[in-house]
């Protein structure tokens, strides 16, 4: 047995075997065939702006002959060697030529030859030199033509710029082209820089958001190439002129200031969507926060506030443009916050699928928002869905069901908001005629309640048997 067998172990084997009388041998020729090795001599024969012609020498067919070749290619813009397509190889004598095609022009290429036999792919060839392939006008137009924006008298346009590898020669740039929608006659810009996907058009007669047709070529010093297909584009709008009226805020929470305002009528300047502005100390008005809502909604919350904290607030409209005039500024203070004790000495009882909950009052203290109620959260487990239960008291009955874990948190609710939760209760299901308190502590069974969890458990077996 010859294992890890290898090319060179091909040959012929002789056994011998010797007694005193005599000496026998046998022999056989062991032929290893494995994947060719690689190719000779890689050249670029000829070259044009789209196909390469290669000629390259055959390597070794180790044992088996080569039916075929690929041809591989890299350029400074690919990663690593690709398949190209190529017209089928001619062998002529020992020399074999294949042309490749559907390259891309004015581009550095570097070419590899794979053979292949029956046992498998062999170990490419060294690569030949590099050769650039011939120049020719651009065959590709820019792509994703829009544009929009800017500020007042300005047609501002944009593409996605034309990769380098499809420029196909040097002096690349690009024409822009547009015209107001329904006109003949097309403005024609040159742009010199390969890399640039913007350009402005300032002029104080265009009408702010009037469509314009648009469409951008590409040229390089052997000639223009195709434009993209016409896009519409508005010059930029002016900005809303006139600031929003019956500006009116209310303090939510701690946290959350609620303003309102009276929407803009219709006007020439489009509007669309407000942006609040708050700040706290009004000496300082550049310390501004910012909330935006689009449409013509007229309120919105502004959030992330401090709390017991006086805020100025103003609303202007806006559109691509910019912002508008601030409207009268206005004054609200945030609310106290929320109590930062939660319910203590939490007890319940849970008879059959009743479950009774006491717990003791939270008192707030000075600094904050005065209590008004309680939110009771219950979660059960096969659903994952949460109720909330408000209620003035401290003391609540609820229906649970007896096929359910529930798990239970109660907080203190005030102007400022939801204070902090008690400690969790978990209620499983085999805790039905059962009294805890705290987080999740029971008491003794009473002999009853044991006697019916027992019979319970018994129930359950016999049914699982």
């Amino acid at each position: 047995m010859i294992r890890n067998i290898q090319l060179n172990h091909g040959g012929k084997y002789v056994c011998v075997i010797d007694t005193d009388v005599e000496s026998l041998s046998a022999s056989a020729i062991l032929v290893v065939k494995g994947p060719p090795g690689p190719p000779d001599t890689v050249a670029v024969e000829e070259i044009t702006d789209s196909t390469a012609q290669l000629s390259w020498s055959p390597g070794r067919d180790n044992g088996s002959p080569i039916t075929g070749y690929i041809i591989q290619a890299r350029t400074p813009f690919t990663v690593g060697w690709q398949a190209v397509d190529t017209v089928p190889e001619v062998i002529n004598g020992n020399t074999l030529t294949a042309t490749v095609v559907g390259l891309n022009a004015w581009v550095e290429y570097e070419f590899r030859v794979v053979a292949r036999n029956s046992v498998g792919m062999g170990e490419p060839s060294p690569a030949s030199a590099k050769t650039r392939t011939e120049d020719t006008m651009p065959d590709t137009a820019p792509t994703d033509v829009g544009g929009g924006g800017g500020t007042k008298s300005e047609l501002v346009l944009t593409w996605e710029p034309v990769p380098e590898e499809l420029q196909n020669g040097e002096g690349f740039g690009y024409i822009v082209a547009f015209r107001p929608l329904g006109a003949i006659t097309w403005t024609r810009v040159v742009i010199s820089t390969p890399g640039v996907a913007r350009y402005i058009f300032r002029n104080d007669t265009i009408p702010p958001f009037s469509p314009f047709d648009v469409k951008v070529g590409a040229y390089n010093n052997r000639g223009e190439g195709p434009f993209s297909s016409i896009a519409i584009v508005f010059s930029a709008e002016e900005v809303p002129i006139e600031a929003p009226k019956r500006v009116w805020g209310r303090s939510v929470s701690a946290a959350t200031i609620e303003v309102i305002w009276e929407a803009l009528p219709v006007t020439p300047e489009r509007v669309l969507g407000y942006e609040v502005v708050y700040w706290e100390d009004d000496t300082k008005p550049d310390t501004v926060g910012k909330v935006r809502t689009s449409g013509n909604y007229s309120a919105v919350n502004v959030t992330g506030l401090s709390a017991n904290t006086q805020y100025y607030l103003a609303v202007c409209a806006f559109n691509t443009a910019g912002t508008g005039p601030q409207s009268t500024h206005i004054n609200a203070t945030t609310k106290k916050p929320a109590p930062g004790q939660p319910p203590l000495n939490v007890e319940w009882t849970m008879i059959g699928s009743l479950l009774t909950l006491h717990w003791g009052p939270v008192i707030a203290m000075e600094t904050e928002a005065e209590v008004i109620g309680y939110l009771v959260l219950l979660r059960r487990h096969r659903y994952n869905d949460v109720n909330s239960i408000i209620t003035n008291k401290t003391r609540m009955e609820l229906t649970l069901s007896p096929n359910d874990n529930y798990l239970i948190q109660i907080k203190a609710l005030s102007e400022g908001g939801e204070g902090v939760g008690s400690e969790p209760i978990h209620i499983h299901k085999l805790s039905m005629g059962a009294r805890g308190s705290g987080a999740s502590s029971l008491n003794p069974l009473s002999l009853s309640h044991l006697s019916a969890f027992l019979i319970s458990t018994l129930l359950l077996l016999n049914s699982s048997w």
